[in-house]
């Protein structure tokens, strides 16, 4: 027998290798206190103890001498808990120290990652008892937990919902602790944690309030926005649970619900504040107003707030990430605030690989916002939906749907398994709704793009708002003559958008003419004040939203909103994904033709929304059905619904535009890009590139790169996760990306 076992190497210094029982000791006190909130510590200090059993083997210890030999170490510690703790438990351990480094495998009839069951029968020999229970004290039982499902039906998706939560908890674990191993090898100093309380968020916040209100020009707007704000947060005592905030447009719904969230996490005792937005394009934007409204009267750098949302591929890049603190907290979440998307949000909870499930276990005890709550996707909304129902009611977080457009998600309103008792946290939305309707709609049916520019032209400021990003761009070339005819799309990278946002304000503020093309990306969260805004047909939300871009700060008695028809001749039919909400909208603006944006013609909306497209479309891939199918035997498929849930089909890959061309005063996309091609962990410079990123479909990334129009960066280290555009005749100033011909070049470049 061995006289040592070891967890991971370190050179041929055996005595500076980690010691297999310090590494289990370590991850399971780790993980029990990531689960010690949910009343779950006890599983998750066993499943800590039990994630590496497989190590206590001579095969294992082989490997760590450089044999090469492959060998399954995760096998055995899922077998043994399937063998001594009690079939659910027991099963529930196995998923996830099975799946600690694969990540979680289907039950059974696996796809890329064999299946829990096969790698369970696979398992040849099992690590001499006499060897480990020297070290590891396994528990003889576990006790009773109390996550209890909603009701029968929703057992099954309860139980993978647990198991999830405890995979998070143990792969998080595992990485600190051997994240620490190694660093404390280095000599490197790990700065993780050690951020403000959130006592000093809410003093910081208190003040940046107070210099606001003070400073604030005084208008029925800017009461109303005073005003909910204080009924938000007088909200916060009120107990854990699912809450809305029901406000119009410019009603003041960001810092409200952020105050909120504090105040409630203060009086209950919860750890953070996740904010979950639509839309990448807005990200930065939200993530800057709460820095500054945290920021503190030292001026120093705000490093409590971390934005997490990808352009690249995480799991290419995680192995080497960099090492300050903001950007190991957005590995995991372990911020006070956190800024992400809903892609990242959903599409993690219902995710199946380590790097992107170790966050999940803290969204346990904390608030989480839901920006924009109605943009949940139709074909995912179920599972959404039951996803936060469970995060409600069996761990500890507060839910707030934020949003002018509140969708009708409640089981009162007729949602099979809809949420229950949904607080309102805004005062009287109906009156808010009356004071604050600051503009007027009307159907002007179908419209050319020749009759649209006119239409804009009459109007020396307007916004249009169309739905696809090629007729944004010929309907901005056909506009181009107009004075202060500018364009906004998602073919812009951000830094690109941001400057254009801030000339089109300049221009607004200053009276000049200013007559804007943009796709959706202005609707939510962009701060734009035009006295005309037209809209082609959409949903009711997103045509509401649009009009929250009209006389935001009432101004003008009564600002106008035209919602068009575009013309089908013209090949502008809505995407099908747009025309069914259209077609909803379409029928409540017939019912309710002079307010169509009334509490009561929105609440219809989505009910017939819902009720045309039936429980099936609301959950397109089973997933509830397969969880529901599995309760009994819990061989839920992990890896599939990891595969079918994505929010957003079309899949777009990233390309990096070097702009400005002309530096100037801003070189960062080409600074970063040399940096790039000599750095060992890209993490850092992946972050900061993405400003400079837009996306594409796959197939037109690829002809760029057979074109010669774009090149990869240190293929063989990154793989195409860094795509530089190199011909950039194609980056348009006032259009952005241009791919209809990747060969293309000026004349002068032709010139020799």
């Amino acid at each position: 027998m061995r006289e040592s076992y070891f967890a991971h190497s370190a050179g041929v210094d055996q005595e500076r290798w980690q010691r297999l029982s310090v590494h289990l000791d370590g991850t399971a006190k780790r993980a029990a206190r990531f689960l010690d909130a949910a009343g779950l510590a006890e599983l998750g200090r066993v499943s800590g103890l039990l994630h590496d059993l497989g190590k206590y083997d001579d095969q294992f210890q082989a490997r760590l001498d450089g044999s090469g030999q492959r060998f399954d170490h995760a096998a055995p510690g899922a077998k043994l808990a399937i063998d001594r703790y009690r079939q659910t438990l027991g099963k529930m351990l196995a998923f996830c120290v099975a799946g600690h480094h694969a990540g979680l495998a289907n039950g059974v009839n696996g796809e890329m990652t064999k299946a829990l069951a096969d790698r369970l029968h696979d398992v040849v020999s099992m690590p001499d008892p006499m060897i480990w229970k020297q070290e590891v004290g396994l528990p003889a039982d576990l006790p009773a937990h109390r996550i209890k499902p909603r009701n029968k039906d929703t057992a099954g998706f309860c139980a993978a919902f647990l198991i999830r939560m405890l995979f998070s908890a143990l792969v998080d674990a595992d990485y600190l602790d051997t994240e620490a191993y190694y660093a404390g090898l280095e000599g490197e100093r790990v700065v993780r944690g050690k951020y403000p309380p959130l006592t000093e968020l809410c003093r910081r916040l208190n003040a940046h309030l107070d210099d606001l209100q003070a400073n604030a020009e005084p208008s029925i707007v800017n009461g109303l926005r005073s005003e909910v704000l204080a009924h938000a947060r007088q909200g916060a005592a009120k107990p854990q649970g699912v809450f809305a905030l029901t406000v119009p447009t410019g009603g003041g719904k960001t810092l409200a619900s952020l105050a909120f969230a504090l105040d409630h996490a203060v009086r209950h005792g919860l750890d953070r504040v996740i904010y979950v937005i639509p839309y990448m394009s807005i990200i930065e934007q939200t993530a800057s107003v709460f820095r500054n409204a945290l920021r503190g009267g030292d001026g120093r750098p705000v490093d409590c707030v971390i934005e997490h949302h990808s352009t690249f591929d995480e799991d290419s890049i995680s192995n080497r990430a960099s090492r300050d603190k903001l950007h190991l907290a957005m590995e995991n979440w372990d911020a006070p605030v956190v800024v992400t998307t809903a892609v990242q949000f959903f599409e993690s909870l219902f995710g199946n690989r380590p790097s992107r499930c170790r966050k999940l276990h803290n969204i346990v005890n904390s608030v989480v916002i839901l920006d924009e709550a109605q943009t949940m996707p139709l074909k995912h909304l179920r599972p959404c939906v039951a996803a936060l129902d469970e995060l409600a009611r069996n761990w500890r977080a507060s839910i707030v749907l934020c949003t002018a457009t509140q969708p009708a998600l409640r089981e009162a309103d007729g949602f099979v398994g809809g949420l229950r008792h949904v607080r309102e946290l805004a005062p009287e939305p109906q009156r808010l709704y009356e004071t604050l309707k600051r503009t007027q709609m009307r159907h002007v049916g179908p419209l050319a793009d020749t009759q649209l520019a006119g239409r804009l032209k009459e109007s020396s400021q307007a916004l249009c708002i169309v739905n696809t990003r090629r007729h944004a761009r010929e309907l901005y070339e056909r506009l181009s003559s107009a004075e202060g005819a500018c364009h906004l799309s998602t073919l812009m990278c951000a830094a690109h958008r941001r400057e254009r946002l801030a000339a089109v304000r300049q221009y607004l503020n200053g009276g000049e003419s200013v007559r804007l093309i943009a796709t959706s990306l202005v609707e939510a969260g962009v701060d734009l004040d035009f006295p005309v805004v037209w809209r082609a047909e959409a949903g009711l939300e997103s045509i509401i939203q649009a009009a929250g871009r009209c006389n935001r700060e009432g101004r003008a008695p009564k600002g106008d909103v035209f919602v068009f028809e575009p013309a089908e001749k013209e090949g502008r039919k809505p995407p099908p994904d747009i025309a069914q909400f259209a077609d909803a909208a379409r029928s409540v603006m017939r019912r309710w033709p002079d307010d169509s944006m009334s509490l009561d013609a929105i609440r219809a909306y989505f009910q017939e929304l819902y009720w045309s497209k039936g429980d099936a479309a609301l959950d397109t891939k089973h997933i509830l059905r397969q969880c529901a199918e599995r309760r009994t035997t819990l061989d839920f498929p992990f890896e599939t619904i990891a595969r079918e849930f994505r929010l957003i089909e079309e899949v777009q890959v990233p390309v990096v535009v070097p702009w400005p061309r002309t530096y100037g005063n801003d070189d960062t996309a080409a600074r970063l890009l040399r940096e790039l091609e000599h750095v060992s962990r890209p993490g850092r410079i992946a972050r900061r590139l993405q400003p400079y990123v837009v996306q594409v479909p796959p197939a037109r990334r690829e002809a760029l790169l057979t074109a010669g129009a774009a090149r990869t960066v240190r293929e063989q280290d990154f793989g195409r996760q860094f795509v530089v555009l190199a011909n950039l005749d194609l980056y348009d100033e006032h259009v952005g990306l241009k791919w209809d011909d990747p060969t293309s070049q000026t004349a002068e470049k032709l010139v020799y």
